[in-house]
């Protein structure tokens, strides 16, 4: 039997695509837009590199007011300024080195450089400053510890074990710490202080510890004596101070002065002896 013609306009039977050209099609496409996204990104660097060409500084100041904006967004504002370990170092002077304030932008605040101003604070050793998202600046302090009291030409102030100046003021919150006298003495208290502490037999009589001519030490004793102690011979003479009192109870005598400075010899002068009370002389009007 002879096939009908098939009419022109008849619809052709669908056909299923196969999976290869679907794939081929996909990564044809894909590698399109990849094609035009790098080229408007190739466009859009030459442009920015042209303009920045032209103006340089300008270009750099909006993008850097531009990062600056991003910190001040929401969320990235100094809500909590917290110090850890603070006890004697000035709330002011702390401030001040912190330099920022809650409401600042956190991208504003520098670490590294409030950091160095802190540690610049006498009474800070060091200090340990981050930045924790979304507001919080985090400041941990070390602080130096009082280690004497020095007393120059009548003013007084507490010292660090290195001589640093730490207060001037309220010094009876530092408790009983040793007293050093006379220039010179905060430098080198430190050694004199800790020989003392090896002898407590002595120590516990010591008044101050007074710098003479910034060359040597006396030891003033509570009970108003002087100790004068040879120069750069203090071990020594502590030692044999220390021996002398364990023999003879020395330091409870009623002593005037000891003065060690001659290696062969000990001078001791007593305190003067109190005039003897002379007997009353009757009045006339007594006589009989």
């Amino acid at each position: 039997m002879a096939r009908e013609p098939r009419s022109r306009g008849a619809a052709r039977p669908p056909k299923r695509p196969s999976a290869t050209r679907l794939w081929f099609k996909r990564w044809r496409n894909w590698l399109r837009g990849v094609g035009l996204a790098s080229v408007a990104i190739g466009a859009t660097v030459v442009l920015v590199v042209g303009v920045v060409a032209l103006d340089p500084a300008a270009r750099l100041r909006d993008a850097s007011g531009w990062l600056a904006s991003l910190g001040r967004g929401p969320g990235l504002l100094v809500q909590e300024i917290r110090v850890e370990g603070r006890e004697f170092a000035p709330r002011e002077a702390l401030l001040a080195a912190i330099a920022t304030s809650p409401g600042d932008a956190m991208l504003d605040f520098d670490p590294a450089a409030a950091k160095d101003r802190l540690e610049r604070i006498a009474w800070v050793e060091h200090a340990h400053v981050e930045r924790r998202l979304p507001g919080t600046i985090l400041i941990r302090l070390t602080e130096r510890r009082a280690f004497a009291i020095w007393q120059r030409e009548g003013r007084f102030s507490v010292i660090d074990r290195e001589g640093r100046i730490m207060a001037t003021e309220r010094l009876q919150a530092f408790g009983p710490l040793p007293l050093v006298v006379g220039a010179g003495a905060e430098r080198d208290a430190a050694t004199m202080i800790d020989l003392l502490r090896s002898a407590p037999e002595i120590a516990d009589r010591v008044q101050a510890i007074v710098r003479v001519s910034e060359r040597r030490w006396n030891l003033r004793l509570q009970s108003g004596a002087d100790i004068l102690l040879p120069e750069g011979h203090e071990v020594a003479a502590i030692t044999r101070l220390a021996e002398l009192h364990a023999r003879d109870k020395l330091l409870d005598r009623p002593l005037a002065a000891v003065d060690m400075r001659l290696p062969d010899r000990l001078v001791v002068r007593l305190q003067p002896a109190a005039p003897a009370a002379s007997p009353a002389t009757p009045n006339r009007s007594q006589r009989g």
